[in-house]
């Protein structure tokens, strides 16, 4: 799903009089007259495999057409619309006849970003009540609720956080995945919520993409493998009585179709791929998927060849129901129906035409009703095709025994919160996590180490749940603080555990700090928390404070130290200098909240008695250089440093000689390019605030405050793709850089920095003073360079997206020294003041004259 977790949405329509007729039509001679032909793709049947029909119980079937013969049209259409509870009442439900509710990312209940299960529970009810509470006459349709459980119930507080994707697909573990599955499935039940949006079934071609961690492997084979163990994980095992019973929640394939393989790895980008490709490589987990019996497909953001997948009736329709006779529904992503041609989220026949089956409408579920409400009536949506998305979506709620399941509350597991983070769901993950790491390098043998020695631990990862477990954790992008983690382990508490019942002593410095020098060093870094298009890159360079992490490394190493790096990341990425800086190193992917994992393998011994080797081999090529794009086991051009499948144990010679620290790319310039973009500061850039620029402190999204200065992600055109910025008095905020960049280059080249911003309903007042600044807060010699904008903001339109642009010698002039910039944008203001900014960067000056505001 997209954004917040994907969002579902759905469009039914049904017309009384045809029902009888149309349950006898086929389901896809149902739409063939209702597609947009400038929309299809041109597909060649015989590239994709034809699967069998999957069994249907006719008394599911007879209950489907007696079920439609009673709907009005009203109803049915809203049952094939999925709103997010941020957006809609239970009153709604029950006023417009909604099928379905969905949580995105920080959408909990309460207008929070996570909840806990009593919380959750209770609004499921809500919900449900809503949907059962009709006119005389009307049969009750009960709602369902979707969520993104990615890696867990990673919506909860208390849930077990399990390895991303990435990670488990280094282990290489069929059994281990259908165990988490059905371990996800059953604290899914606890909370209320009866379907999940996973598994994803992506296989990553460019790991620049920032949903690649969500990626079993870049080998179409083992992404197949792994999707028939989510699936009946999830599921249970189609055919048997145990099938969506009581522990077991609605699984979705997603994103279908070709999401991994967009042209530079962008986010909801364009596949520029053959048939053949998209088949072989990219569709690869659906048919398995598909054949396991999961209940829903979830279509792709992005497109192929220039064509919209939510749009092409080619895929949706003549792959996906025609040659895979998948017979659950079909839900769009996060308003990704909006993005196809002459569409918008209020209106798009067109998706729907081509088998979207529920339009995932978040906060625009209202207008997508009323208008496919509209296209039904004027014959623009065929009553047959309304029909046939009814048919699937009451398929699988009858299959998944909702109409007779009772309110949310009254189900098996329900509210009982001893299965949130059970013992037994904690030592599936640390499996987990203890299967899934890749040893790359063990010089000297310095692995395992001795538990009774001293140990030294630091770096910025190893008391982070936040940075061990990534983005989808109780948030979007992640980045919740450790209270909210009352289970599990930091990987920090795994190293003292199993050191404290060896008689051994833990030290603990984030810097590496020390007073007596330690045996040996567990020093824990790696990617800050991000979702989907926030964590796409230009390249593959490690530029997350590269400096800090490296020279941690160095100097432990120069002060003959022994070091094994834990890497926490959700791709491979070129961390060469690192690797160098290292006696052993680790990649730890993103493991969740069972942080003993780690120490379990790194101490060889997950208690005194039992011993633990590393078992995880790369599902994902690691690469030579930050260029080295193309360097997958299928296909790839480019030879990697270390090839699919590699993966050291204890028994193996672990020695690497000394690595290139060529990159390969100008990191300099891929590091100033960007200050701000896709609702988050760019690569090692951090947020600050406060009264002035001497005492501000560092500010995190999705929300925080320094009075008088508070920031929170907002909804621009994507989810939280801008952050508005709240001085609620005299105040400076500013976005700053651990390690100085020289501009001076730039400022002669008569470049400029670029602000995108939108000011609040309330405009600045007459005798405001508000200015844009660049620093030098850390040189021998501080300096700032301040220019007066007041006079723009007082021309900025309210409600308009606004480029404000400042000559970069601008600041030179007012004594900003460009050799040294470590604050390249500071706002600063005598007043009250409130700011959306969607965008900062340094961008090419067309104004010769470099006039200053």
């Amino acid at each position: 799903m997209i954004f917040r977790c994907v969002r579902p949405l759905l469009i039914l329509a049904v017309f009384g009089v045809f029902a009888v007729a149309c349950s006898d039509l086929s389901e896809e001679s149902a739409t063939a007259d209702a597609s947009d032909t400038r929309f299809d793709s041109p597909i060649t049947a015989q590239t994709w495999p034809q699967l069998e029909p999957q069994p249907r119980d006719e008394a599911i079937e007879a209950r489907i057409d007696a079920l439609l013969n009673g709907m009005t049209l009203e109803q049915k259409v809203g049952q094939v619309i999925q709103a997010d509870n941020t957006a809609i009442t239970p009153e709604d439900v029950r006023q417009y006849r909604i099928g379905s509710v969905l949580s995105g990312g920080n959408s909990a209940p309460g207008g929070k970003p996570y909840a806990t299960a009593s919380e959750w529970v209770a609004a499921a009810d809500a919900y449900y009540a809503a949907s059962m509470d009709v006119p005389d006459g009307e049969t009750p349709i009960p709602v369902f609720w979707g969520i993104d459980a990615v890696h867990g119930h990673n919506n909860v507080i208390g849930g077990t956080i399990f390895s991303h994707n990435i990670g488990l697909g280094a282990a290489r573990d069929v059994d281990l995945i259908e165990r988490i599955a059905a371990a996800t499935a059953i604290e899914l039940r606890v909370t209320g919520h009866d379907w999940t949006f996973a598994p994803t079934l992506a296989v990553p071609q460019d790991d620049r993409w920032g949903r690649t961690y969500e990626g079993f492997s870049e080998d179409p084979a083992l992404v197949a493998e792994y999707a028939t163990a989510m699936v009946e994980g999830l599921q249970g095992k189609h055919g048997t009585e145990g099938f969506l019973g009581a522990d077991k929640v609605i699984a979705t394939a997603k994103h279908f179709v070709g999401d991994g393989g967009t042209a530079e790895g962008r986010d909801q980008g364009d596949a520029q791929i053959s048939e053949r490709e998209l088949n072989e490589t990219h569709a690869a987990g659906y048919p398995p998927a598909i054949e396991a019996g999961v209940q829903a497909v979830m279509a792709s953001f992005s497109s192929w060849n220039g064509r919209k997948v939510h749009g092409d009736r080619g895929l949706l329709t003549d792959v996906l129901r025609g040659r895979l006779q998948f017979d659950g529904f079909v839900v769009g992503d996060w308003n990704a129906h909006g993005q196809i041609e002459t569409c918008t989220n209020e209106n798009c026949s067109i998706a729907f035409n081509a088998g979207i089956d529920m339009f995932m409408a978040p906060d625009s579920w209202r207008g997508i009703y009323e208008n496919t409400l509209a296209q039904v009536k004027s014959g623009e949506i065929s009553a047959a095709r309304l029909d046939e998305a009814v048919r699937r979506i009451l398929r699988v709620k009858l299959r998944a025994g909702l109409f007779s399941a009772g309110p949310p509350s009254t189900r098996p597991y329900a509210g009982q919160e001893q299965y949130l983070g059970s013992d037994a769901h904690r030592a599936l993950a640390r499996e987990a996590v203890r299967k899934s790491l890749v040893l790359l390098k063990n010089n000297h043998g310095v692995l395992p180490l001795d538990a009774s020695k001293r140990i030294l631990v630091a770096g910025d990862g190893a008391d982070s749940f936040s940075k061990q477990s990534g983005g989808w954790t109780l948030t979007w992008q992640g980045g919740a603080p450790n209270e909210l983690f009352p289970k599990g382990q930091t990987i920090l508490d795994g190293v003292r555990e199993i050191v404290g019942a060896a008689g051994g002593e833990v030290l603990f410095s984030e810097s590496g700090a020390y007073d007596d020098k330690p045996d040996a060093a567990i020093v824990v870094f790696g990617e800050e928390p991000y979702a989907e298009f926030q964590g796409d890159k230009e390249n593959l360079a490690y530029q997350s404070p590269e400096s800090r992490d490296l020279e941690l490394l160095r100097a432990l190493k120069n002060d003959g130290v022994p070091v094994v790096a834990v890497f926490l990341s959700g791709r491979p990425l070129w961390v060469n200098p690192h690797i160098n800086a290292a006696d052993a190193f680790v990649a730890a992917w993103l493991p969740g909240t069972e942080g003993g994992g780690v120490a379990d393998v790194l101490f060889g011994a997950a208690d005194r008695s039992g011993r633990h080797d590393f078992e995880g081999r790369l599902s994902f090529s690691w690469p030579k250089r930050a260029d080295d794009y193309d360097i997958n086991v299928v296909n790839g051009e480019q030879e990697p440093l270390f090839a699919y499948g590699y993966g050291l144990t204890y028994g193996d010679d672990g020695h690497l000689p000394a690595l290139s620290e060529e990159p390969g790319v100008d990191l300099s310039r891929s590091l100033t390019a960007k200050i701000f973009a896709d609702g988050r500061p760019q690569g090692a850039y951090r947020l600050f605030g406060g009264p002035d620029l001497q005492s501000a402190t560092p500010l995190s999204l999705p929300r925080d405050e320094a009075p008088p200065v508070a920031i929170s992600g907002a909804d621009l055109h994507a989810q939280e793709d801008a952050m508005v910025v709240a001085l609620s008095d005299a105040g400076v905020f500013f976005i700053g850089v651990e390690e100085a960049v020289d501009l001076q280059r730039e400022t002669n080249a008569q470049m400029e920095l670029t602000v995108a911003l939108q000011l609040s309903d309330t405009a600045p007042s007459e005798n405001q003073r508000i200015e844009i600044g660049m620093a030098c807060l850390h040189a021998s010699q501080p300096c700032a360079g301040y220019v007066d904008v007041s006079e723009r903001f007082s021309d900025i339109p309210a409600a308009a997206v606004t480029e404000l642009n400042v000559p970069l010698s601008c600041f030179a002039s007012a004594g900003a020294n460009m050799r040294s910039v470590d604050a390249p944008f500071i706002l600063r203001s005598n007043a009250a003041l409130s700011v959306l900014i969607s965008e900062i960067r340094l961008s090419q000056d067309s104004n010769t004259a470099q006039d200053c505001p």
